[in-house]
């Protein structure tokens, strides 16, 4: 009852119910008056013939008056039982940055080189556009993408960190590539026409000619220029230690080419401005201005403020209000709840608030999986709440309506515990055909084969205890590595202490069915049967694990690497196709 009772948007219109209350009191109370009549009459026939015949005044409409005056309180007290949603919304301010990422960003004329000085200003854009979109492009002789449109600022930062020029496949200066890449991110993202900004030292006549014709439309995006360097440069030192050379072996001296670049830029319909220390020159470049336009993201916030639910009290107001005008309206009330005779169905509160499927949810929740799957109308929860009631046959037939790889995972599962292994490794090569690198399904898959083959030789050595199969929720994906966890709060749960050991399962997290969330209604992690595993196979299971492991942390763990042989995929694949 707690949980009916509304929030009052308006309490202080109680303050009307003591003058409402008086004035009914009052009219309750009321003599009717018959003006001059009273004086003719003799008082002996006053009952009779002024006030109804039988001495009473009818009390029925002043009873009305004081429900329709105590309806329109309610209304103007605005109960409600929600709070308001809106869609979540972000700046809709595309931004693409070009990144020269050439030997000559390794100059030290911008301590403590220009490479380190374009990082750090990259690092204060995307901090100030956290909402916003923002993508990066790096070039040299190619142009690569570093990170797409997105606003997720770790994964920017982690990449900023590792680039060093040797990782870019082609040398040379292609400014006009990154731009016609940019404009392929801008036109995939739909999110407008957007902004280009250019971070470099110098444009050449080849690269100032390919961006002109890249952004001759006028629905182009404009393109500002952050120059970094100074006009005297100084020799670059690379990664190996030597000085960079030109074509003819002199020491290579990059200078910042201001006059073209500021001219380039205005003549492109942008700005340019020399970094700086501070973030002046992105602030008059207009990178920090706030995003004129909004975009829906997709996700609805549920807001402080309480929706106004206090109309739906002027429906009854109304009936009363135009039934007030006839005699005798009061006798046509039962006319209403009087028509053709409608079937009945069993109606509970909870109807009201929670979906069959998340009435099921919440029944499983609680350990009764066989009401559940009675309110689950989706085949694939009506399966899991079978599966957990025991009842195989039926979570086979519902598992089976669906094609995808966690269906047929399930479908595996629940053929196991019915006893028919050979179909359950079917299902679990569907599943694995439907998503090759669905471990759950390999597990198992094995753990099935190995059981068929104890099965088919005689064992001599004690059966072991049977452990917990996992069965994995609709529509979710197994988090691999990732073992068993009970329902009240994600401790491990116990698996079968024989000597057989123990095994390690999968469990997937519960979607909420139909996508909205209901408070208290989110299901726990699930567990079912898995075939045993025999001592033996334990130990090699667990000598290789641990020899994947080493193998594992044997691993570098170098983004650049990472990137260097990404950029060089790709021109391969540029090179592959231009041929």
């Amino acid at each position: 009852m707690i949980a009916l009772w509304p929030h009052w948007l308006r309490p202080w219109w109680l303050l009307l119910l003591p003058l409402l209350g008086w004035l009914l009191w009052q009219l309750w109370h009321r003599q009717k008056r018959a003006g001059r009549w009273q004086m003719i009459l003799p008082p002996a026939f006053h009952a009779e013939l002024l006030s109804g015949g039988n001495g009473r005044e009818s009390k029925s409409p002043w009873v009305v008056l004081g429900i329709a005056w105590l309806l329109a309180v309610l209304a103007l007290l605005g109960p409600s039982w929600q709070r308001v949603e809106q869609a979540s919304q972000k700046p809709s301010d595309p931004l693409v940055v070009l990144l020269e990422l050439t030997p000559e960003m390794l100059a030290t004329d911008s301590p403590p080189n220009r490479l380190e000085q374009a990082r750090r200003k990259l690092y204060d854009l995307l901090q100030a556009r956290t909402d916003a979109q923002t993508a990066i492009i790096v070039y040299a002789g190619s142009a690569h993408t570093l990170v797409p449109l997105s606003d997720d600022l770790a994964t920017s930062r982690n990449l900023l960190e590792a680039l060093r020029p040797s990782i870019m496949p082609e040398p040379g200066h292609r400014a006009d590539l990154a731009v016609e890449k940019a404009l392929r991110l801008l036109k995939q993202g739909g999110l407008g026409q957007g902004r280009l900004l250019l971070i470099g030292s110098s444009l050449s006549k080849q690269e100032r000619q390919g961006i002109r014709l890249q952004l001759q439309s006028a629905q182009a995006p404009t393109l500002s220029i952050l120059g970094i360097g100074s006009r005297e440069g100084t020799p670059v030192t690379q990664e190996s230690g030597e000085f960079l050379k030109d074509d003819q072996g002199a020491i290579l001296v990059p200078r910042l080419d201001s006059p073209t670049l500021k001219a380039f830029a205005s003549e492109m319909g942008g700005r340019y401005r020399a970094a700086r220390l501070d973030d002046k020159d992105l602030r008059q470049l207009g990178m920090l201005d706030s995003a004129q336009a909004l975009r829906d993201d997709g996700q609805r916030l549920r807001l402080d403020t309480w929706a106004d639910q206090g109309y739906w009290l002027l429906l009854p107001l109304l009936l009363l209000a135009a039934c007030a005008g006839r005699r005798g309206w009061l006798f046509c009330l039962p006319l209403l709840l009087m028509g053709a005779p409608q079937p009945s169905y069993a109606f509970g509160l909870q109807d009201l608030w929670l979906r069959p499927d998340q009435q099921g949810q919440y029944l499983l929740k609680h350990k009764r999986p066989a009401e559940a799957a009675e309110h689950f109308q989706d085949p694939q929860w009506q399966g899991v709440a079978l599966y957990e009631a025991g009842n195989y046959a039926e979570a086979i037939k519902r598992f089976a309506q669906g094609s995808d790889a966690y269906s047929h995972y399930n479908r595996g599962n629940a053929l196991a515990k019915a006893g028919e292994l050979e179909a359950a490794i079917d299902a679990y090569e569907q599943a694995l055909e439907a998503q090759p690198d669905l471990q759950p399904a390999l597990k198992n898959k094995a753990l099935v084969e190995t059981l068929m083959q104890e099965q088919a030789q005689p064992e001599q050595d004690p059966p072991a205890k049977n452990e917990d199969d996992e069965t994995a929720q609709p529509g979710q994906t197994a988090q691999p590595g990732a073992s068993a966890q009970t329902a009240q709060g994600g401790e491990q749960s116990p698996h079968g202490q024989g000597e057989a050991g123990t095994a390690e399962t999968q469990t997937a997290a519960t979607p909420q069915p139909g996508g909205n969330e209901v408070p208290g209604s989110e299901l726990a992690d699930e567990q079912t049967t898995t075939p045993p595993l025999r001592p033996a196979d334990t130990r090699l299971e667990g000598e290789r694990r641990q020899a994947l492991e080493q193998w594992l942390q044997e691993i570098p763990d170098n983004p650049g690497e990472l990137l260097r042989r990404k950029f060089w995929y790709e021109q391969q694949q540029h090179q592959d196709t231009t041929r």
